[in-house]
């Protein structure tokens, strides 16, 4: 009876081990899978630092409103010269550049601390996904200015670069389509309260990046 007990005892052990090494084996491949068909490596440091970036660019923006004699919270729809649209548009530049350039380097980053890949199909179909609404909302907004409808800039730019960030979500972390929701409504928001797309863009660009990427560092960088 005793050699029965002990023969169930270590038979329930080894079927007890089998099972654990069957759920670690599935949480493995589960993982692996994961990583083949999503791009993980998105840093949070890099969302804090485009946020800053953006944040300091439209108080930039703010001066040079000052310097032209435009005071932009007394809420007039003023009409700016070209050479100042120019400006704008180059400073719009410069940002982007170095919040791209900012995104690459955390990323690389944490791809080379993870001994992961920064360029595979995986980031192909994320860079194609993410480029395509905002190649489209990029041309859409030129041809605003083109047509002189500068206040509808702003909303726009909010909008594509929201559907730019939903559209890419699916190849990188879900969180991504959160902040892209949260672009589309902000965007939708200014259309009416235009003329205080400024002040849209700092909080898009600027506040949201820096709370989403506080939030994705706590969550998945620690």
């Amino acid at each position: 009876m005793d050699l029965l007990k002990y023969n169930l005892t270590l038979r329930f052990k080894v079927l007890y081990m089998e099972q654990n090494n069957y759920q670690e084996d599935l949480s493995h491949i589960r993982k692996m899978m994961e990583q083949s068909s999503r791009f993980i490596s998105l840093s949070g440091l890099s969302g804090v630092f485009a946020g800053l970036v953006a944040l300091i660019g439209s108080i930039y923006v703010y001066f040079v409103f000052q310097r032209e004699g435009i005071n932009y919270f007394e809420g007039n729809r003023n009409v700016f010269p070209e050479s100042l649209v120019k400006e704008l548009m180059l400073i719009g530049v410069v940002i982007l550049f170095l919040a791209i350039l900012s995104g690459y380097f955390f990323t690389a980053k944490k791809s080379k601390q993870n001994n992961l890949k920064i360029w595979d199909k995986t980031t192909k179909k994320l860079l194609f996904n993410f480029a395509i609404p905002l190649f489209t909302g990029g041309i859409f907004c030129l041809s605003l200015q083109y047509h002189h409808l500068l206040v509808f800039i702003a909303p726009a730019t909010l909008i594509f670069y929201g559907l730019a960030l939903v559209n890419a979500a699916k190849y990188t972390l879900t969180d991504v389509q959160y902040l892209g929701y949260l672009q589309i409504l902000l965007g939708l928001i200014s259309l009416f309260f235009l003329g205080w797309g400024l002040v849209f863009w700092a909080i898009g660009f600027g506040v949201l990046h820096m709370v989403y990427g506080i939030a994705m560092y706590n969550k998945y960088d620690k």
